[in-house]
Formats: C-alpha cells, sequence, structure tokens
C-alpha cells in the first residue's frame, strides 16, 4: 500500500476545552499524577491559555492489507470509547484536526511491520495528535510509532483488539534534546487477545507517555515493556495503568532505565487494578533502574490493589541502584577495560528485554543508540 502522509498542526488552542474543564483543572504540582513532572518544562500544554499552532508531519507505510487513512474529527472510523486521562490528554483530545486511522481487516497475518513516523517540524507552538489502531478478529500485526525531530507535542493512541487477535505496538521517543512530548496510549483487549506493547524512550527533553490497557472480556494477555536512557536535564516519565475487570486474564510488565548525568531524572509510576469479578487473574509488574552516575534521580513506584482473593498471582518488584561492583570486577580480571566492561553490563542489562521486541531492525537500532549514549556518557566524564 502507498505511503499515507499528512500534516498535523494545531490550529484551535487549548481554549476549545469544554466537558473536560471541570474534570480536568488545570495541575498544581501538587496532585499525585503530577507530582513528578517538572511542569514548568511542559510549555504550557498542562494550562488554559492559547498557545501557537505548532507542527508535525504524520507519515504511514502501512503494511499489505491494512488501510491507513486520515478521517477527520467525527469520522465514524474514531472509536468513542475513548477517555482522556488527564488535563493534557483532555487538550490533545479536544484540539486534534484529524486522527491517523490505522485497520487491520479480520484474520489477516502479514507480519510486515505498520509505521507511522511523527516528525516535529519545530519546538515553538504546541501541536496535537490523535491515532486509532483497530485490529480485527483473530488478526495479527505490528505497529511501530517512531517519533522524531523537535516538537511540542501532545497526543492520544486509541488501540483495539478484537477478539482472539494479537496486536504488537512499539512506541519510540527518539526525538531531539529541546522536545516536549506528553502521550497517552488507551488500549482494549477483547476476548482471549493479546498485546505486546513495547515504549522505547530515549531522547527528549520532557518526555511523559501514560500507557493504559482494559479488558473487554476474558482471557486477554497483555505484555507491557519499556527500555529508557536518561542523560543530564532529561526528564522521562512512564505511567501505567492496568485495569482487570475481566476474568481470567494476564498481564505482564517489565521496564528498565538507565541514567547518567547530572539531574537526569526517571520516573515509573505502575497502577495494577484487580477488580472483585476479575476472578483467575495472573499479574506481576517489575521495574529496574541503573544509575549510572551521581546526581541521576529515578523514582519507581509500583501500586497493586486487590479486591478478590480469587487470583492465580499478583506481584511486584522495584529496584533502583548502582552497578555491581562484582560483575565489573568479574570481566576486568579477564583483561576487560573498565569502560568496555561496563558496556558489556549495561547491554546485558537491556538484553533480554530488547531480544523480545518483534522487529529486528528496531532491536538493532535501539542496542546502537543505547551504546551511544554510553560512550557520549563516559566521554563527558573522561572531559
Amino acid at each position: 500500500m502507498p505511503a499515507l502522509q499528512g500534516a498535523v498542526e494545531s490550529t484551535a488552542p487549548v481554549s476549545r476545552l469544554h466537558e473536560h474543564r471541570s474534570e480536568y483543572p488545570v495541575p498544581t504540582g501538587r496532585e499525585e499524577e503530577w507530582r513528578f513532572t517538572p511542569l514548568r518544562r511542559l510549555r504550557g500544554l498542562h494550562t488554559a491559555q492559547p498557545l501557537p499552532a505548532g507542527k508535525v508531519t504524520v507519515r504511514v507505510d502501512a503494511a499489505p492489507g491494512v488501510t491507513a487513512v486520515l478521517a477527520q474529527r467525527g469520522d465514524p472510523r474514531h472509536h468513542t470509547g475513548f477517555e482522556p486521562a488527564d488535563r493534557v490528554s483532555a487538550q490533545a483530545f479536544n484540539a486534534y484536526q484529524e486522527a491517523t486511522v490505522v485497520s487491520v481487516p479480520p484474520e489477516a497475518e502479514d507480519p510486515t511491520p505498520t509505521v507511522i513516523t511523527v516528525r516535529g517540524e519545530g519546538a515553538d507552538g504546541a501541536a496535537y495528535g490523535h491515532t486509532v489502531i483497530d485490529v480485527g478478529v483473530n488478526a495479527r500485526a505490528v505497529v511501530v510509532l517512531d517519533h522524531q525531530g523537535s516538537a511540542t507535542y501532545a497526543d492520544n493512541v486509541e488501540i483495539v483488539v478484537g477478539d482472539g487477535a494479537s496486536l504488537t505496538v512499539i512506541s519510540v521517543q527518539d526525538w531531539a534534546d529541546d522536545a516536549v512530548h506528553l502521550s497517552h496510549h488507551q488500549a482494549t483487549l477483547g476476548r482471549d487477545a493479546r498485546l505486546q506493547h513495547a515504549v522505547v524512550s530515549l531522547g527528549g527533553g520532557v518526555v511523559r507517555v501514560a500507557p493504559s490497557v482494559r479488558y473487554a472480556g476474558p482471557g486477554g494477555d497483555a505484555e507491557l515493556l519499556g527500555a529508557y536512557f536518561a542523560d543530564g536535564g532529561q526528564h522521562l516519565e512512564h505511567r501505567l495503568f492496568v485495569d482487570h475487570a475481566q476474568p481470567d486474564c494476564r498481564s505482564r510488565v517489565d521496564y528498565k532505565g538507565a541514567l547518567q548525568g547530572d539531574l537526569a531524572h526517571t520516573v515509573w509510576i505502575g497502577d495494577v487494578l484487580i477488580r472483585p469479578e476479575a476472578t483467575g487473574t495472573d499479574t506481576y509488574e517489575r521495574n529496574r533502574n541503573l544509575l549510572l552516575t551521581d546526581g541521576a534521580r529515578a523514582d519507581s513506584v509500583p501500586n497493586l490493589e486487590i479486591l478478590t482473593g480469587e487470583v492465580i498471582g499478583a506481584g511486584h518488584a522495584s529496584t533502583s541502584g548502582r552497578l555491581e561492583d562484582q560483575h565489573l570486577f568479574y570481566l576486568m580480571t579477564r583483561g576487560i577495560p573498565e569502560d568496555e566492561a561496563r558496556r558489556l553490563v549495561i547491554r546485558g542489562f537491556f538484553g533480554e528485554l530488547i531480544a523480545k521486541i518483534a522487529v529486528p531492525e528496531l532491536r538493532d537500532r535501539i542496542t546502537a543508540a543505547i551504546e551511544a549514549e554510553l560512550a557520549a556518557g563516559t566521554a563527558e566524564v573522561r572531559a
């Protein structure tokens, strides 16, 4: 299918907020969902003040059999079940002009990834976007969201996985250093549906990605993966919510991050709710962080609320710390220089998670980007 390309501009400022104004007031930073976020660095995305128009371009390279259209607001191909997650999500939902709608027909099984490239054309002014990924019954698909360039951008991604379908979504935040990006991904899984959702955050000044999963039928299986690497001054935030409201569903969350440089900051919040009717739930979430230098900070908060005693398993784990000296010592005693030993240990730290990503080209790109981050940090320390 030929590529689809279009420009997304913010021609309607945030004054368009209407039904969500009272539900999502302007945050002050004292709210639980905003207490880790540097509001002063959001360039007004969270406020009620009109903002100048920014611009991003969206290009879709669709897999065979997959359709991609730019649909105007109100188009019936938009799913009506989307609910904004916070003030900025509501801003984006009310301000976007057209949505990128990717549809996978029932029974389709082509493994070729559909790639949605979002490129910022400058950080001045705010742009808003909306993406719909709709996977039909018993279909199999892979979708990549690739964010590049410079932008002040807020968007929502609506994911619908039909009964018996399987979808892999990989969202790569590889922005320029001055970019600000706040994104909410809302996934709904049908009966016996499977979703692998991976977030890779490497670039950008401030990045906040908030995936959420809810089950619309029993037997759903969600795997949420994340890899991130923060340099000095970067703020990378990931907020997850898994809502178990159906019986016999499974979820696994595994996020790993590394930080180096002064004022490098990462935030991971993992919320899992098991409702009374969600008997037979099997869930586990884990977050691990490596602090490679002084001056870096990782906040990690797992939360698990269980409202039924009839579960298969439910747990969480969170660790943040430095490289273990014995690992470095083991390699160095075998003639490996310290810098190379550090790279090997960190490569192993991320390796198992990266290996799960379904697109080989992306695995290589992510590994190379992490290697480049490590090399840059080593050079800075030596200087």
